[in-house]
Formats: structure tokens, C-alpha cells, sequence
């Protein structure tokens, strides 16, 4: 961590469980130093819990450090210390975002007849307005769009509001997927966007920690683990805050579990001579985006089959999950030889020349019987489709993969937006 003696400005701001500072030497950040406090029904119940803060501060830090990775937008910059973090200077957008997977809580209260456990395939989604004065109350959208908020400069409009509604839904499903892996379901959760100051980028800001979301392993709510076991106390004795305490630093170890993955995998590219290299550096490239890794080999099936499949025995032998990507020119003997000799899946990705490409790709496309070798023709997007397929048990890598899904949607509608204020 940096040395803990930042210079900090004033208080920007306080909240139940956090105050905010200015960063003096460092003009658009700021400190998020959390409290030692634990809050419910809008502060009705009040309680100090010695190490509440480093428990927050940890379970935030590595949310936001798993989201980022993956490739979400946030204010996180990185931790401080064990109480405080750094982050993005924003004004916040002041609407709590609530995504839904199983219905429970106020949910059944607001829609009697739903029983606890209903499943929400898609996710629910539920905004509401941050008023204490009013505990809060549920928004529509077209509230929110009426309300016409406009923060470091940037109106809130139906653009602002469809990307909050679309990123809520990938955060909370990239969470879900990580949770998962550790056998605990995530039930529903609640975050906060803000306006990034200085580049006027809505990103996801506040904090996600444990008063965030609920969480029930095994997806049994009985051994729930979130702060609904505070609010759910009968009473409040040293003896319920030590449980409440416990619980609280249960989901601050595992949470540091879900930034590494158990599973491995990589891809095998093959080339047939070094002419492919910038083709399969492409490919290359691409994989290591989604965070696999990537070799590359020369041998041709034609010229040295004894050789390819000894290379072949090399990956196979060693248990680590493969996809081999078959790069070649001309005629692909190289793919179809892969995929008639190996259990592993094989893609063939041919560099096709203007000239004879349309008929050199039947090569890879018209094959005999027992051979499943898929043919993609882009490069990038053979990448893509290996890690796919590695996302099925790797969550880090599905992680990724769904952000950028995210990220593509996203850079379209603000292309739209900026393409309309032109033409308007």
C-alpha cells in the first residue's frame, strides 16, 4: 500500500458507514475512508463493530479489483490502507440500482402473492430514490428521466439510463458467476453509479461490500451470511455482534478467493510455416486479453505429419486444458489432421488470400466423417471462441468475456448519442 500520510483536503462528504475526502496532491481523486459502524432500516439501529471498516474496506477493494480486471468501468483506483481506498473523483447519480435473482426481502412485501425463492430469469431490476427523509422509495424509470438529473455536466437522459440499467445487470451476473464457484448464491445486490469529474464517464462508484447484497451459501438463506443477519436480530447483544462480526469477516476471506481462478487452460496455436506469424500474433494478442494463455508452433501436416502429431502428444500429455487453433494456407491439412487424432477441440482459422481463398476455405469446411473441427475465419474471433470455451469453467475468463459484451453495447449507444447531437 502507499505511505499512509496523503494529503487530504476537506471532507466532500459522510455517510452512515464512510466519509469522503479530497486528495489534495492529486487533483481528481479521493479517499474513502470507511467507519466502524453498522447500519439498518436507514440508521433506525446504530452500532459500532470494531473492525467493521477493515473488513469493508477489504471486501470493496476486491470486488472492485475483480470488476476491473474484467474489464467494468469503476471509480476504484486502488487501496490505501486497511480502512481506506482510493477512487475516482465523482458526483453521484443518487438512485440505488437493485438487481434481483431470487425474490426475498421487501420485494415479497411490495408483491404479495410471490413467494419467497421465485426465480428471476432475466434479472429483476429495481431502482430507487436515496431520501432518507422518505426511507427511500422506488422509482420508475420515468421518474428518474423527469427528474432530469445533471451531474459534473452530464444529463442524466435515456442514454445515461439504459447504461446503468445494462452495466447493473453485468455486474451483478459477474459476481453471481464468481460467487458461484465458492457454492454461494448471489441473491440480490445494490449499487450506485457516479459521473467521473473529470472525464464525465458514468462508472460504477460508492462501494460493494458486505451491507451490498445478500448471500446464502448453498443458496440456503438460513446460513446467510450478509448484513441481513444484523437486521435481523431479535436484540443486540456483544454476543449477536460477534456472530454478525464473524460473518462479516467470513465474506472478506472468501471474496479474495474469487480474483484467482482454479482452473487452468490455454491455447496451442499451429502454423504451418512462419509466413502465418502476424496472423497468428492476432490470435495471440486476443487471447491474452481474456487473460489465457497462448503458444505458438510451426509444423505442417503435409510436409511432417510424425511431427505434428508428436506436438499434438506434447499438449495432451501434460493435463492441461487445450483448444489448438490450426492456422494454414492453401490447403488445410494441418486442422482436419488435429481434429481426426485428438479428443481436445480443434479450430481451424486459415489466413484466406483474395485470390484462392473461396476455394481454399472448403479445405477446412468439407471434411470426412468423425472429424468436429469448427472454422472461424477471424482471427480475434477464434480467440474469442477458445475462451468460450475455457469461461465454462474458469469464471475469470467468463468474466471478461461478459464485460466486454457489456463495453461493446455500451461504445454503440454513445456513438448513437454523439452521431444524433451532430445531426440535430
Amino acid at each position: 500500500c502507499a505511505t499512509a500520510d496523503l494529503k487530504t483536503g476537506q471532507k466532500l462528504n459522510e455517510g452512515k458507514t464512510k466519509q469522503i475526502f479530497e486528495l489534495v496532491d492529486q487533483p481528481g481523486l479521493v479517499l474513502v475512508q470507511s467507519k466502524d459502524q453498522i447500519t439498518a432500516g436507514n440508521a433506525v439501529r446504530k452500532d459500532q463493530m470494531e473492525g467493521k471498516a477493515a473488513i469493508a474496506n477489504k471486501t470493496t477493494s476486491c470486488v472492485f479489483k475483480l470488476l476491473q480486471e474484467a474489464g467494468i468501468k469503476t471509480a476504484f483506483v486502488k487501496q490505501h490502507s486497511d480502512t481506506a481506498f482510493i477512487a475516482a473523483h465523482c458526483e453521484m447519480i443518487p438512485i440505488e440500482w437493485v438487481c434481483r435473482r431470487v425474490a426475498t426481502g421487501s420485494f415479497l412485501k411490495r408483491n404479495p402473492g410471490v413467494k419467497e425463492g421465485y426465480r428471476f430469469s432475466p434479472l429483476k431490476m429495481e431502482m430507487f430514490f436515496k431520501d432518507d427523509a422518505n426511507n427511500d422509495p422506488q422509482w420508475s424509470e420515468e421518474q428518474l428521466l423527469e427528474a432530469k438529473f445533471c451531474l459534473a455536466g452530464l444529463t442524466i437522459g435515456q442514454c445515461e439510463v439504459d447504461i446503468m440499467n445494462r452495466s447493473t445487470v453485468a455486474i451483478f451476473e459477474i459476481l453471481e458467476k464468481s460467487w458461484a464457484t465458492l457454492n454461494c448464491t448471489l441473491v440480490d445486490m445494490k449499487i450506485e453509479f457516479g459521473v467521473n469529474v473529470k472525464t464525465q464517464e458514468i462508472v460504477l462508484a460508492d462501494v460493494i461490500d458486505n451491507d451490498s447484497w445478500r448471500l446464502w451459501p448453498a443458496g440456503d438463506r438460513s446460513q446467510q451470511k450478509d448484513k441481513q443477519v444484523y437486521r435481523d436480530l431479535k436484540e443486540v447483544t456483544p454476543e449477536a455482534m460477534q456472530m454478525v462480526k464473524r460473518n462479516f469477516e467470513w465474506v472478506a476471506e472468501r471474496v479474495e478467493l474469487l480474483l484467482e481462478s482454479q482452473a487452468s487452460g490455454r491455447v496451442v496455436v499451429l502454423m504451418g510455416s512462419t509466413s502465418d506469424m502476424a496472423h497468428c500474433e492476432k490470435i495471440r494478442k486476443a487471447c491474452a486479453s481474456y487473460g489465457v494463455a497462448c503458444i505458438l508452433r510451426v509444423t505442417s501436416a503435409h510436409k511432417g505429419p510424425d511431427e505434428t502429431l508428436r506436438i499434438k502428444a506434447q499438449y495432451e500429455g501434460d493435463g492441461v486444458p487445450t483448444v489448438f487453433v490450426a492456422v494454414a494456407g492453401r490447403s488445410n491439412g494441418l486442422g482436419p489432421v488435429m481434429s481426426g487424432n485428438t479428443a481436445y477441440p480443434v479450430i481451424n482459422c486459415p489466413p484466406i488470400s483474395p485470390d484462392w481463398g473461396a476455394q481454399d476455405v472448403w479445405s477446412s469446411l468439407r471434411l470426412p466423417s468423425g472429424l468436429g473441427c469448427s472454422t472461424i475465419l477471424s482471427p480475434e474471433a477464434s480467440a474469442q471462441f477458445a475462451a468460450q470455451i475455457f469461461g465454462l469453467t474458469n469464471h475469470l475468463v467468463w468474466c471478461k468475456l461478459r464485460a466486454s459484451l457489456l463495453n461493446t453495447w455500451v461504445s454503440l449507444k454513445l456513438a448513437d448519442k454523439k452521431l444524433q447531437a451532430c445531426t440535430i
